[in-house]
């Protein structure tokens, strides 16, 4: 029997849609397997970001090819250098960009003539990968932001809301699964309903997803600093399942790099953004993305990032350095900076966001903190709270329990110890 196994790479939005090729493969009559040895053929979903995740994708492909299997590479690389990887690695066998998606059926007809089928992706069929109780859930896709340092726009085109009646009926097939924990996504998560003119927004989208009582939680992730309005504020305030839990990318403070960036709003816009979330969502968790190194950026801009850093104490704080990347404005910018440079930056700002969090972190301790146990390690278990995603970029909440837990389960927890970015507690309440 024909067995296939997938790699998936990048983003949980790539997640999102190596789980539909998954459903459409198990359609086609292949089975599925976790073990990439064992499939004979070998389906591998790229991301194409920046230059880190492009080598990632490439080494993958170079470690998968001349094995005796079929090879069937996806996703963001391709379709954004589809030419470029068939004169290199001709080696694959098949290359799927993401607009052939909707003819995935007929494009593997080219290497497995047993397939009479003409159909595309299709989310009713998706098979999840990311535990029993826990959905990622798709809202749109594309970006129109155009900010100067990024490639999306090139590879996923100009942002498109899914319908707001599809993005529901696929809730609500989630939840028919069992799922408890709904993660909200796109690129752009703010910017749903902009295109449909008739004032659905995100507000709107989560008051519909707030009435299926199956989910206990539903998380936002991805916000767009400018288009987080009042009223999502005070929704997420007044509605427990919605996780106070605020994703900010804001990539900088200074206002001259944002505007270089083509970022809108300036640092003060973000300090009374942050002011006002702390101030009207008191138990709010604020994760934010940095980039270092952009072209013009000084070390006088770093130290007034950090700066703004412990004046916001942000939850949890991710920070990578700027990849120049080919057809962006900023790869032509003057004032380019050094690799070195950028390490040393990234490493200064690491640091101090290690004491910021440290310091959050204690300030858990007696706290009672509500959540699913998503996993059992060792003679412990882990809970997702309002404190943490499920994407492995904020830290742990280690459990103990003096009796056995079953996974999906909701209990609360009293936190009783911190450390730099994980929190420790004891069940309280099961």
């Amino acid at each position: 029997m024909k067995k296939a196994g997938i790699i998936s790479l990048g983003c949980p939005k790539n997640r999102v849609d190596s789980e539909n090729i998954l459903g459409i493969i198990k359609r086609l009559g292949y089975s599925l397997t976790n073990d990439i040895n064992e499939a004979n053929y070998v389906f591998i979903n790229t991301c194409g970001f920046i230059t880190d995740a492009k080598k990632e994708s490439i080494d993958t492909i170079l470690e998968n090819i001349n094995q005796d299997k079929k090879i069937i590479v996806t996703g963001c690389l391709v379709q954004r250098y589809l030419d470029d990887l068939k004169r290199e690695i001709p080696e694959v066998d098949l290359w799927i960009p993401i607009s052939d998606y909707p003819i995935f059926a007929k494009r593997m007809k080219e290497i497995d003539d047993s397939i009479t089928d003409k159909y595309g992706i299709d989310y009713h069929y998706r098979i999840l990968s990311s535990g029993k109780y826990t959905a990622y859930l798709r809202i749109g896709e594309g970006c129109s932001n155009h900010c100067s340092y990024c490639a999306i726009p090139l590879i996923r085109g100009e942002y498109v809301s899914r319908t707001l009646d599809e993005t529901i009926e696929e809730a609500k097939s989630l939840a028919k699964l069992g799922i408890k924990e709904l993660v909200v996504l796109e690129q752009d998560t703010t910017k749903y309903g902009i295109d449909f003119r008739n004032g659905t927004n995100i507000v709107t989208l989560l008051k519909e997803l707030l009435k299926i009582k199956e989910f206990d939680y539903i998380r936002l992730l991805y916000l767009y600093p400018d288009e987080i309005s009042d009223e999502l504020i005070d929704l997420i305030a007044s509605e427990p399942r919605l996780t106070s839990y605020f994703d900010i990318p804001i990539q900088h403070s200074e206002t001259h790099i944002l505007k270089d960036m083509n970022r809108r709003g300036t640092k003060e816009d973000l300090r009374v953004l942050f002011s006002k979330i702390r101030n009207r969502v008191p138990h709010s968790i604020i994760r934010t993305t940095i980039m270092v190194g952009f072209p013009g950026e000084t070390s006088e801009d770093v130290d007034n990032l950090i700066e703004f850093m412990k004046e916001v104490r942000f939850d949890h704080l991710g920070v990578f350095t700027y990849s120049p990347e080919e057809d962006t404005p900023s790869i032509n910018y003057p004032h380019q900076v050094k690799d070195e440079e950028k390490e040393e930056r990234k490493a200064r700002v690491m640091k101090a966001q290690q004491a910021i969090s440290y310091k959050n972190n204690k300030a858990h301790i007696g706290e009672i903190m509500e959540g699913m146990i998503f996993v059992k390690e060792h003679n412990h278990y882990l809970l997702r709270s309002y404190f943490n995603a499920p994407d492995n970029i904020d830290g742990k909440i280690i459990v103990n329990s003096s009796k056995p837990l079953e996974i999906g389960s909701i209990v609360k927890v009293k936190i009783t110890d911190a450390f730099v970015y994980d929190l420790m507690g004891e069940v309280v309440e099961y």
